[in-house]
C-alpha cells in the first residue's frame, strides 16, 4: 500500500489549554519502528486526560508542540520489524501518542482487535473507559452482589459503563449527573440519580442509605465533591476508588484517615495498572470480553466531531456539557 508522506493532525502549541490546538495539514506520517504498527485512524477517542495534557497538569505528558490525543481505532496499514500476529487491513484499537491525526503509531502489544460486528467508532472506550470502570468496580473496589455503589459522572463514557456493570453484578447504584442527563442514567438501570451540583450531596446519599453509607465510590469528580465521596463511604470497610479529578484537586491527610474518614482510598490510573500489574489488567480485559460476549456491554455510538472541531469538543467535555463517549473523525 502506498502511503502519503504528510497528513492532517492537531498540534498542541502551548500548555494554556485545548483552545491552542492547531490544525495542520503537513504533519509527517510516522513510520512504525520495531514492535510497532501504523494505523490509519478512523476514530480517535476524546478523554479528560487530553484536557489535562493541554493544560500541563498531567504528569509525564509530552511538551508542546506535540500531536495531541492518545486513544484511536483504525486499520493497520504497516508494521515494523519483529511484529507478528498483526496484518495489514486488520481493525484495531489502542493507546499511544498522536491519535488526533490521520495516521498513528501503536505499540503492537497494545493493539486490541475490534470485536466482530463493531465499528471503529463504537469500539472507542474499550481500552480506556471500560477497563477503568471494571477495574474500579471489581479487582480494586471488590464490589459484590447486594452492595451499594456511588458512581459520579455517570453520564460519561466511563460512568455509563460502570452503571451497566454494577447492575450486572447485583449492586444497588446511586449515580450522580447534571439534571439534563438524569434520564440517560436512569435508562442504564441506576436505582437513584442525584444532581451532581446539588447543595448537599453527602446528606442525600446518607439519606438513601439510611445513614449507613455506600460500599464503593467511583470518584472521578474531584474538587468539592471529593469530600462528599469520603463522607459517604462506610466506615472501615468503604472503598473510594479515585480515577479522575475533573473538578480539580483535593487534599486528604493522615489525620483525616485516622480521625475522620476511616476508609480505603485507592488511586487508579489505567496506564499505571497496565505497567505495574499486567496480570490484573489481563484479568480485567478477559472479564470485559466476557461481558461483551454475553451482551452486558453492547456497542454505543459516540458523539462525533470533525478533527477541526476538537477545541470545541474538548471545551464541551471540560464544561460537562456532553453525554457519553466523544470521538474525532480525521
Amino acid at each position: 500500500m502506498s502511503l502519503p508522506t504528510t497528513m492532517r493532525a492537531l498540534r498542541q502549541i502551548s500548555l494554556n489549554g485545548p483552545q491552542d490546538l492547531q490544525l495542520i495539514t503537513d504533519a509527517p506520517v510516522p513510520t512504525p519502528g520495531a514492535g510497532e504498527s501504523l494505523i490509519r485512524v478512523r476514530a480517535a477517542g476524546i478523554n479528560f486526560r487530553d484536557i489535562s495534557q493541554a493544560r500541563g497538569t498531567s504528569p509525564g505528558g509530552p511538551p508542546p508542540p506535540y500531536i495531541a490525543g492518545f486513544e484511536a481505532a483504525g486499520e493497520i496499514v504497516a508494521v515494523g520489524e519483529a511484529v507478528t500476529g498483526l496484518e495489514a487491513g486488520a481493525l484495531v484499537i489502542g493507546v499511544g501518542y498522536g491519535a488526533f491525526a490521520e495516521y498513528m503509531v501503536l505499540p503492537a502489544v497494545a493493539a486490541v482487535p475490534v470485536p466482530a460486528g463493531w465499528t471503529t467508532e463504537e469500539v472507542l472506550g474499550l481500552v480506556v473507559n471500560w477497563p477503568t470502570a471494571l477495574a474500579a468496580l471489581r479487582p480494586l473496589g471488590c464490589l459484590a452482589a447486594g452492595q451499594t455503589v456511588l458512581i459520579h459522572a455517570a453520564a460519561g463514557g466511563t460512568g455509563q459503563a460502570a452503571v451497566k456493570m454494577a447492575k450486572h453484578y447485583g449492586a444497588k447504584v446511586i449515580a450522580t449527573a447534571s439534571p439534563g442527563k438524569h434520564e440517560t442514567v436512569r435508562a442504564l438501570g441506576a436505582d437513584h440519580v442525584l444532581d451532581s451540583l446539588g447543595v448537599d450531596l453527602a446528606a442525600e446519599v446518607l439519606r438513601l442509605t439510611e445513614g449507613v453509607g455506600v460500599d464503593v465510590v467511583l470518584e472521578s469528580a474531584g474538587g468539592g465533591t471529593f469530600g462528599a465521596s469520603l463522607a459517604v463511604a462506610k466506615r472501615v470497610t468503604g472503598r473510594v476508588i479515585v480515577y479522575g479529578l475533573a473538578g480539580g484537586g483535593a487534599t486528604l491527610s493522615n489525620w483525616d484517615l485516622v480521625y475522620q474518614h476511616q476508609i480505603h482510598v485507592i488511586g487508579l490510573n489505567i496506564g499505571a495498572l497496565i505497567q505495574a500489574a499486567p496480570q490484573i489488567f489481563g484479568e480485567v480485559m478477559r472479564e470485559l470480553f466476557t461481558l461483551i460476549a454475553t451482551g452486558v456491554l453492547t456497542p454505543v455510538r459516540p458523539t462525533t466531531y470533525d478533527l477541526s472541531d476538537a477545541p470545541k469538543a474538548l471545551a464541551e467535555l471540560e464544561s460537562r456539557a456532553t453525554v457519553g463517549k466523544l470521538a474525532l473523525l480525521p
